[in-house]
């Protein structure tokens, strides 16, 4: 019988990657989420190795459903946008210390669950610390959880790298975040999953992956480098990040916001892998790049 790992969040941009890597490498995969009708069409060819079951954070019966008999687990929930009855700090401390508990008690094996690159209890930012303060109320309950910062994911359908590229199809003059000098590692999310996938692989340990991608841009140099793929050429408008601030306060208001205080606090801060934690070479993967994903139309 094949071993089961439970996927929160299964049907995520993240998440249903992992759940296909993870079928990949011989494991049945459940997939724990609010409306597993999502994974009806998303998972359309998957069974007999996949589960779609119903699971809400917030509700200590449906994860201990949604744990029961499983070998590992994988919390790949989080969130971006504060609304009302979710938080930053209830979605990713709360609820995860809840997923680490009941994956203990119920005798799971490996626990991943998925952080980000600079995640600090430290931090005054309301969302980069509760992805700190999260990290640590894992570690309280289930101390052998491994724990994975991706840096900023892209992929098709991402919401960092498609929208960048359609806004620079449209803009001749471009803003930037401050002077653009912020320093990132885009991850592709393939690669990302597949660094999940294989932690189940190896021998279990304690430990802390940063996943950055195979270059570190600035900000400035990453719309340069889309802007020449793309064949365009864009002058960019350094933007002071108060008017972000203030611009992202504005657009919380709407249903769909086209960006948030947590993005603009994220994009005034490098996002970068730590040296001092393994990355994709300590599981045997050679990241992609952006370059290489725009050169082959992947994106």
């Amino acid at each position: 019988m094949k071993q089961k790992v439970v996927v929160f969040g299964g049907t995520g941009f993240l998440g249903r990657r992992v759940v296909q890597h993870l079928l990949d490498h011989g494991y049945a995969a459940r997939v724990a989420s609010r409306h597993p009708e999502r994974g009806k069409t998303i998972f359309r060819d998957k069974a007999p190795a996949l589960e779609l079951v119903r699971a809400d954070l917030r509700e200590d019966t449906s994860i201990r459903d949604a744990v029961s008999g499983a070998f590992g687990v994988v919390n790949a929930v989080s969130l971006y946008v504060e609304r009302p009855g979710q938080t930053f700090h209830s979605v990713h401390v709360e609820a995860a210390s809840r997923v680490a508990s009941h994956s203990r008690n119920s005798g799971v094996v490996r626990l991943a669950h998925v952080s980000g690159i600079g995640a600090s209890a430290a931090s005054p930012s309301a969302y980069i610390r509760s992805r700190g303060e999260g990290e640590a109320a894992v570690r309280a309950v289930f101390p052998a959880a491994t724990i994975i910062r991706p840096a900023v994911m892209f992929g098709a359908d991402d919401a960092f790298l498609t929208p960048l590229t359609g806004l620079l199809r449209t803009f001749p003059l471009f803003p930037l975040f401050g002077s653009g000098e912020t320093r990132l590692q885009p991850a592709y999310v393939e690669d990302v999953a597949e660094a999940i996938a294989r932690t189940f692989d190896v021998a279990p340990a304690e430990t802390v992956y940063d996943l950055g991608g195979p270059h570190i841009y600035t900000y400035r140099e990453l719309l340069q480098t889309i802007s020449d793929h793309i064949a365009l050429r864009r002058a960019l408008l350094p933007v002071p990040f108060a008017i972000w601030r203030t611009l992202a306060f504005a657009a919380e208001f709407l249903p769909q916001p086209p960006i948030t205080r947590n993005q603009v606090e994220l994009m005034a801060i490098d996002n970068v892998a730590s040296p001092a934690c393994p990355g994709f070479a300590a599981l045997g993967i050679e990241p992609h790049g952006i370059e290489e994903l725009l050169s082959t139309g992947s994106l």
